[in-house]
């Protein structure tokens, strides 16, 4: 009795597995509900997507939303581009979208948006309702020197025939910013800026930014504008300031030129000192040789010291009084 038992047990397992097997394999629900919804695709064909690694139910169900929209859609294209890694549901959301608010958008168009990496059911969602790009803040110097720092919203939609190989938003942002910096730049005086903002954004627009981008603009408005640093009196200061550094400079390089002269002529005083010692030097031994030669007589010495004790008595008396230092008149400390 138990063995029999067993055996049905086994037996009853071995079928359920066996039906779950034909069940995954041969979707009957899934087909059942394509032929309810109007969608014709066969029995073999669900299984061989199964065989070649394609989920039926993705498939099938992107038939359904397809047809009950009113487009159609065959099982080939949408396998095919499964297994090219695309996303076969937001390609389908994209034309049903883009059918109702009659954008023209076909199947091919859709799903290279898709596999080029851009996200096409939302670039459709754009192209209907747009999207506003806030700028960070750009800083720009009008002629007067004084700083800018202004804020901008950017207003852009969905180009669909842009998309593939088109720039993104980040290029939108950088010529938007330079466009407001040129405008600024070019602007006599900071306050005419602050009392048209408006002429910015007419500039900017006139200059046709969104060509080559996946994107339309359709305005730039600006949001703020800040006052900033007086750029153009830093630089003035910065310019005076590395004037006087080098007004300085060349002032110590005139000085150190000037020392350097000094010097010079202090060491040719010195040398010329020296030549005159070195010929005071000569005398006694010139007086010695003529007292040798008999040229010179003893009266004659005697006359020529007479002159010289003259002469320095006559230095002495034409050199002026010196100054006495003042005595102490208290007498020495105890």
């Amino acid at each position: 009795m138990e063995q029999g038992f067993l055996v049905i047990v086994a037996i009853g397992i071995a079928s359920l597995f066996g039906l779950w097997i034909i069940f995954y394999f041969i979707p009957v629900g899934l087909w059942f509900s394509a032929l309810l919804s109007g969608v014709r695709v066969s029995l073999i064909q669900l299984v061989f997507m199964r065989w070649r690694k394609v989920p039926p139910s993705v498939i099938v169900t992107a038939m359904i939303n397809a047809t009950k929209a009113g487009l159609s859609i065959s099982r080939d294209e949408l396998e095919a581009h499964f297994l090219a890694g695309g996303r076969v549901k937001l390609v389908v959301n994209a034309l049903i979208s883009a059918d109702k608010a009659n954008i023209p958008l076909n199947f091919k168009a859709a799903t290279a948006i898709d596999l080029a990496g851009r996200d096409v059911f939302e670039a459709v969602q754009m192209s209907v309702n747009p999207k506003v790009i806030n700028t960070p803040p750009i800083a720009a110097v009008a002629k007067d020197g004084i700083q800018l720092i202004a804020k901008a919203r950017v207003t852009v939609r969905a180009n669909i025939r842009q998309l593939v190989g088109g720039a993104g938003e980040e290029t939108i942002l950088a010529r938007v910013g330079e466009g407001v910096v040129s405008s600024i730049g070019s602007s006599d005086s900071h306050k005419s800026v602050l009392e048209n903002p408006d002429l910015i954004s007419k500039m900017v627009l006139s200059k046709g930014l969104d060509s080559g981008t996946a994107f339309e603009i359709l305005s730039i408005d600006i949001a703020d504008i800040d006052v900033g640093k007086n750029i153009g009196a830093q630089l003035q200061m910065d310019q005076a300031f590395a004037d006087k550094n080098i007004a300085q400079a060349k002032a110590e390089e005139r000085r150190a030129m000037a020392v350097a002269n000094e010097q010079e002529m202090k060491a040719k005083a010195q040398e010329a000192r020296a030549k005159v010692i070195e010929a005071e030097a000569e005398i006694p031994r010139a007086i010695a040789e003529s007292f040798r030669s008999g040229n010179l007589g003893l009266m004659d010495y005697y006359k020529f010291q007479n002159i010289q004790a003259d002469t320095k008595m006559r230095e002495s008396i034409a050199e002026p009084p010196k100054k006495q230092a003042p005595k102490n008149l208290e007498g020495p400390t105890k």
